[in-house]
């Protein structure tokens, strides 16, 4: 039955012949212990399958050596290369990621703050549910935020991806293919996700003398469920013979492409979709999406280097925007140059 049980200290320095203590601060990298005896301690751990308690470790220095990271969809390709940036950098300083999804759940958010506060985990990077918080001590750990509830907090350290610049890109291009009169598919009213989307739609129409209310919009859930009820919507209100839609992020504009086809519209033909994120799928749908591309990973590990920062009581960075970019695949019609389509007699 040993092989069942825990190996402890006091085996590995049984085992290398030395006493309790030494081996602990062999283990811990001591200076005043010989590179002899170190090795000696080390081989003997190695034997064993000997595994340090790190959370008697952290009670003893208060750090524990692990990171949490609350993100609210872990099933959104997006989230998950923000939380796969946030782990290959955490794993690079030494630290452990704990990872939870809160669905967009006030409690459950709450129940994974208080099971990352009882790990003792050293901080926590969050995109919180609710936009309208405003009581930063609630976290109870040093933090770090993503997503768009961190702008209402300058001083505060944060890192998001620049939707200005983003939106702008994305217009600019949809301008350049001769689509002046995009749907705008939105994500939930009450997110200031959304909001940001439209100020940065409506800076952009100001610069150039375009009426902001001439774009329509169509509000929806940021799943591909949602993108295809939109578009539904979308189709159902716009009899033209060409209708192009720029979605807030990728899947929802993967559910738009589905309904497009359920109509009889083929894309790009009779339907162009301007996708946001850079999801991997957007890679393998037909036509390809082109799309707006985030820069998830890279924002998982800037959140970490900040959280570190963070921890070690260094100024924080205030917030930190990273620039995104164009991916064109093949979802968008060059309207410059393409015949006026028309719309497929099947079409309702």
């Amino acid at each position: 039955m040993r092989g069942h049980r825990r190996q402890t200290i006091i085996d590995v320095a049984r085992q290398a012949g030395v006493s309790k203590s030494t081996a602990a601060r062999a283990l811990s990298d001591a200076p005043e212990i010989s590179a002899d005896t170190r090795g000696k301690v080390l081989r003997a751990a190695r034997l064993l399958g000997y595994e340090r308690n790190h959370l008697a470790v952290g009670m003893r220095s208060g750090r524990s050596g692990m990171l949490g990271l609350v993100i609210p969809d872990i099933a959104n390709p997006f989230w998950a290369e923000v939380a796969r940036g946030a782990q290959d950098r955490a794993a690079e300083a030494g630290s452990s990621l704990l990872v939870f999804s809160s669905d967009w759940d006030h409690g459950r958010e709450a129940r994974h703050l208080q099971a990352l506060r009882q790990a003792r985990v050293d901080g926590v990077i969050i995109n919180p549910v609710a936009d309208s918080f405003d009581d930063l001590d609630r976290f109870g750990l040093p933090f770090v935020l993503i997503g768009s509830s961190a702008e209402r907090f300058p001083d505060t350290s944060s890192v998001g991806s620049d939707i200005t610049q983003a939106v702008r890109l994305g217009l600019d291009h949809l301008i350049s293919k001769g689509h002046r009169r995009p749907w705008l598919m939105l994500g939930p009213r009450w997110r200031i996700a959304q909001a940001r989307f439209l100020r940065a739609v409506h800076d952009h129409c100001v610069e150039r003398d375009v009426d902001p209310a001439t774009l329509p919009t169509e509000d929806g859930e940021y799943t591909v469920a949602g993108g295809h009820a939109a578009m539904h919507r979308i189709l159902a209100a716009d009899r033209s013979a060409h209708v192009t839609v720029f979605a807030a992020n990728d899947l929802m504009a993967l559910g738009a492409g589905m309904a497009a086809r359920e109509t009889g519209r083929t894309c790009p033909e009779h339907v162009s979709i301007l996708g946001f994120d850079g999801i991997p799928a957007g890679a393998f749908a037909w036509p390809g999406l082109t799309t707006i591309e985030k820069p998830a990973r890279a924002l998982g590990r800037r959140a970490v280097e900040s959280l570190v920062d963070e921890i070690a009581g260094r100024a924080d960075h205030g917030r930190i925007y990273l620039p995104c970019r164009l991916i064109e695949r093949g979802s968008l019609a060059d309207l410059t140059r393409a015949e006026a389509p028309r719309i497929p007699a099947t079409a309702p």
